[in-house]
């Protein structure tokens, strides 16, 4: 017999599970709409920004930007916002996804013990209260509430199974549904979208290289196509196509607040480098998509929204540039030096996180960490770091 698509599992099986020093594996950045309404803690105002850097992750006060403690872990890193009301990071390593309390509530910054064995670890997905983890390595999804982790011990979840093992990424939805990726270890071809029980309600194979999801106003939901996006809205799947044969979306920067998706754009397979300088808006209410000239260039890593919906995106000519929805910029300001692409996408190079109306910057050739008022361009917070920042988020609310 088959095994269950989804089936739960008892946390006290694994409750108690060492934190290994390994190297990490790939994730996704939470959508805008991970975030859920906060209880009236103290620390409701406060962030916290954890910094991955080679050998473990620093986490800085989110408001001066100086470091606060350090966890230790070896190799390739990568950091995801727990999107829980306590400021939790998920930090993806070879053996799994490990849970760092950044001391937002607990003010003690350390591993909280707490790890989602996994063979490759990949996405990590708040939405609506609750948590996807997709391991690449067996195409199962762990999803489990949000706020349940930082005890020390895992909490119980369901799982999903995939058809096959690939790159992949899940999205629970407000009615328990999950949107769940299709694909192999040689190829991707679209999502599934499943019933809480794990039984297939519908499925979509028109987006090949499926990569990245984001979930908009009124749980609207875009993934990534090599050719366009597939939309996920009122319970139908739509193909969006792009306007070039070859047109990859992999990364979409939403809010839940606008029908507007910003997503990464490239329409050359074999151009070097990782610099763009297109990108595509999706307009999920008309189930349109429009292509932006750039006049400068960016990476995956820098684009993020604004707490007014606004585009900012950080370009390798060092500015910092904020665009309305409909591509336009608005302001531009020159925040750290001219940078070039990495040779490889893993490789430490300029990124931006945004929270509110602040922007945060790295700029890993000087190991700073600077912080930028969306309002005026000024500089709030400017600290060089003892290591060589690479990826980062910000957990908290900052900005107004």
């Amino acid at each position: 017999m088959s095994r269950p698509a989804r089936s739960r599992l008892a946390a006290g099986a694994l409750a108690t599970l060492a934190v290994v020093a390994l190297a990490g594996c790939a994730t996704a950045a939470p959508s805008a709409s991970d975030e859920s309404e906060a209880p009236a803690h103290d620390h409701q105002a406060d962030t916290r920004v954890a910094v991955a850097y080679d050998g473990g992750v620093t986490v800085l006060d989110g408001e001066t930007l100086e470091p606060i403690d350090a966890v230790d872990l070896d190799g390739f890193l990568r950091v995801n916002a727990a999107g829980d009301h306590d400021g939790h990071v998920f930090i993806t390593a070879a053996d799994g996804f490990h849970v760092l309390d950044t001391g937002l509530a607990s003010d003690t910054v350390e591993l909280t013990g707490e790890v989602f064995e996994a063979t490759a670890a990949g996405h990590a997905t708040p939405h609506a209260g609750r948590t996807a983890l997709f391991d690449d390595g067996t195409g199962d999804v762990r999803i489990f509430d949000t706020d349940a982790i930082g005890t020390g011990t895992l909490p119980d979840y369901d799982t999903v199974t995939s058809e096959q093992a690939h790159h992949g990424v899940a999205i629970e939805l407000s009615d328990g549904t999950v949107l769940s990726t299709i694909g192999t270890s040689e190829s991707r071809s679209g999502v599934r979208h499943l019933a809480a029980d794990g039984s297939e309600l519908a499925r979509n194979e028109e987006c090949p290289g499926v990569h990245g999801e984001g979930a908009l106003k009124g749980e609207a939901v875009v993934f990534g196509c090599e050719n366009g996006v597939l939309l996920f809205d009122g319970g139908e799947f739509t193909k969006v196509a792009a306007p070039d044969a070859f047109g990859r979306s992999g990364n979409a920067y939403v809010s839940d607040t606008s029908a507007i998706a910003a997503m990464d754009y490239k329409t050359d397979p074999d151009a070097e480098g990782y610099l763009l300088s297109k990108l595509a808006l999706v307009d999920t209410d008309a189930k349109a998509l429009s292509i932006v000239d750039l006049p400068v260039e960016y990476t995956w890593r820098g684009v993020g929204r604004s707490g007014h919906d606004d585009i900012v995106l950080l370009a390798s000519d060092g500015s910092l540039n904020v665009l309305d929805e409909s591509g336009e910029i608005v302001d531009s300001w020159d925040v750290i030096d001219p940078w070039e692409s990495p040779e490889e996408w893993q490789q430490p190079h300029p990124g931006l996180r945004v929270v509110g109306d602040i922007a945060y910057v790295t700029e890993p050739a000087s190991d700073r960490i600077l912080a930028v008022d969306l309002h005026t361009g000024e500089v709030t917070a400017d600290v060089t770091l003892d290591v060589t920042p690479n990826e980062f988020v910000v957990v908290g609310a900052a900005g107004h």
